[in-house]
């Protein structure tokens, strides 16, 4: 069973709940009232869709209903109706920011390519530069490795212990050092080694703390006056349970890293995690990484469309 698959046969549950709600909803009635429509922007809300989205999408969907003069009897039309407009909202969402080579890879912006991954606390931002780094190797890409993370016990050796594993090479300083500096350092070595994609790695940080956002805004200058146009890819990784405090993580990433991306809120966005039980657990997956796959995202408001996307299909 492909990634994808295995996905989505992980919704099943959600989606035979959403649906069976939704079928509940509008079944045995000819005529739709608007207290149909009310409740199925409850139902959205409840799948965290988000209030704003969820009324876009009831909104839509009404008309296309009333356009058709659709009846509650036709489940089927009515929920090919309501994917339809999640899908039209996920086009509305933007296009994937990041560019592509022939074969679907990340394309390389400059050299060495300089990628900067950003989040919270515990969100897997060390795992995740290990599975990017994989996949340029498996491009033929010469990778280094910037263990940026200081602060918490043991993240660099964790970096050296993926860097040994994939045969890349790392950079790195004693624990308690100036991020910044070992960012400095890391492209250094990669300009003068011939280095095609660095990747650094960052403490996490809660986004309500501007002393730590502040370090972090430093780390993007120091990119950007030692390598021309980097960081070329900044990447926030979010944990999939994370529900909607994403959205407002993504504004405050994005003001002081500018987060890669042209959505409404901002950001080229990974998920490392899967496994959980509401709606969203495919939302941010699906778009961004199954497995080791890198895809490329708009911004949240693409995450939770998706995710409902898979439980409708």
């Amino acid at each position: 069973m492909n990634p994808f698959a295995r996905l989505k046969a992980g919704l099943g549950k959600t989606r035979k709940q959403l649906v069976e709600r939704v079928g509940e909803l509008f079944s045995g009635r000819e005529t739709l009232s608007p207290e149909v429509f009310e409740r199925l922007e409850e139902l959205l809300i409840e799948a965290d869709l988000g209030a704003e989205l969820a009324l876009d999408v009831t909104e839509r969907t009404e008309k296309r209903l009333r356009a058709a003069r659709a009846s509650g009897d036709d489940l089927d039309a009515v929920i090919d109706v309501l994917r339809d407009s999640l899908a039209e909202e996920l086009g509305a969402a933007g296009a994937p920011n990041s560019a592509t080579d022939d074969d679907g890879a990340l394309a390389l912006a400059g050299k060495p390519h300089v990628v900067l991954l950003v989040g919270v606390n515990g969100v897997g931002k060390t795992t995740t530069a290990a599975k990017l780094a994989w996949q340029h190797q498996q491009r033929g890409r010469r990778v280094l490795l910037a263990a940026g993370d200081t602060f918490r016990a043991a993240a660099g050796d964790q970096l050296a212990i993926w860097a040994e594993r994939l045969g890349c090479e790392l950079v790195r300083h004693a624990d308690g050092a100036d991020p910044a500096a070992v960012v400095h350092d890391a492209l250094a070595a990669a300009k003068a080694r011939g280095v095609d994609v660095v990747i650094a790695d960052t403490a996490g940080r809660l986004h309500n703390k501007s002393h730590l956002m502040a370090e972090l805004a430093k780390i993007h200058r120091v990119t950007a006056r030692e390598v021309d146009g980097a960081p070329h890819e900044v990447l926030l990784v979010i944990d999939a349970n994370t529900g909607q405090n994403a959205i407002q993580q993504s504004r405050v990433f994005k003001e002081a890293t500018e987060v890669t991306g042209n959505a409404d809120i901002g950001g080229g966005v990974l998920d490392d995690r899967l496994g959980s039980k509401r709606v969203i657990t495919g939302a941010l997956s699906a778009m961004i990484v199954v497995g080791a796959v890198l895809l490329a995202s708009s911004g949240p408001r693409a995450f939770w469309i998706c995710g409902l996307l898979l439980c409708l299909f």
